[in-house]
């Protein structure tokens, strides 16, 4: 038998403090005081018998017990959410929720929305952009049907299933005309002069860039600027000479249209799988699996072309 005395308050405080790694952003989310939040939250610890958040950072952390706990409530109400909208028969016909990473949203995902809405008449399609961990997070409490991106590290992929759609490396983009395009003898440290901006440390693709730059003896960024923002990192290097450190799906079409440049180095050993991330435990409804298709069908037109 559960603990009669564990509700669901709890639990969704508790997942709403894990996923902002914040009792004060939790209470916002909640509409609830700080104090009510940090009580409710020592309350579930008091009746589980174990300290779920580290509280010796700058930033709340799971404990190892609280990890354990996470994959199993968020994974408990993200079943129970979806038998309630099963058993009123409306809301999973009437939307898709699909949290997309920059990578996709900016190429593949346009594309892919125009074809589903064309033949899915009715269909809300709700798209949440942002760092990676923030949107499994949010499919693993069922606030999102699907994630589209790179594949997370295995450690993040517990209670997680991965379908591989292509293949995608990081590039480095700057400006046409910028200086170092006409270096004769280019080599990745002569970047060490420019402002870069980098993916946040929470970004899927940060411990990747992190690699390459240190197997190139890059260890001196100048003045860097941690972003996800497709439209602010547009627009900043189309103004400067910064340069952009990101996945090329996100600025395949500025290239292709002369608006930005890519920086000639080898980066084949960023190349990392993107595609769909779902939940093991709960079927995909079926706008899901019908926006599902249309991302499949478009990446695979893209992959035909030599894209």
């Amino acid at each position: 038998m559960i603990d009669p005395r564990i509700r669901l308050r709890h639990i969704a405080c508790f997942l709403e403090v894990a996923r902002l790694r914040s009792m004060a952003g939790a209470a916002d989310a909640l509409n609830i005081s700080q104090p009510a939040a940090t009580k409710t939250v020592q309350e579930l610890e008091a009746l589980l018998g174990g300290q779920l958040f580290d509280r010796s950072r700058r930033r709340l952390a799971l404990t190892a017990f609280g990890e354990v706990f996470f994959r199993y409530a968020s994974t408990s109400l993200a079943a129970l959410r979806q038998g309630i909208d099963a058993a009123r028969g409306t809301h999973d016909a009437a939307m898709v929720r699909v949290g997309a990473l920059p990578t996709v949203s900016a190429r593949i995902l346009p594309h892919a929305v125009r074809a589903f809405t064309q033949d899915n008449a009715g269909v809300t399609t709700r798209i949440i952009t942002g760092p990676n961990g923030y949107l499994l997070s949010l499919l693993r409490t069922g606030d999102v049907d699907i994630v589209i991106g790179r594949m997370a590290e295995p450690n993040a992929m517990v209670g997680l299933s991965f379908e591989h759609l292509y293949s995608e490396r990081v590039v480095l983009a700057v400006r046409p005309g910028h200086p170092v395009l006409d270096a004769p003898d280019f080599n990745l440290r002569l970047i060490e002069g420019f402002q870069t901006l980098m993916p946040t440390p929470d970004s899927v693709i940060r411990p990747v860039v992190e690699r390459i730059l240190l197997a190139h003896g890059v260890t001196h960024l100048r003045d860097e600027i941690e972003t996800v923002s497709n439209a602010f990192g547009r627009s900043y290097v189309r103004q400067t000479d910064a340069i952009w450190i990101i996945s090329e799906g996100v600025v395949a079409d500025d290239v292709a249209e002369g608006q930005l440049a890519i920086l000639p180095v080898d980066t084949s050993e960023t190349l990392g799988p993107v595609g769909f991330t779902t939940r093991t435990d709960t079927p995909a409804t079926l706008a899901a699996t019908s926006l599902m298709q249309a991302v499949r069908d478009v990446a695979e037109k893209l992959r035909r072309a030599g894209g």
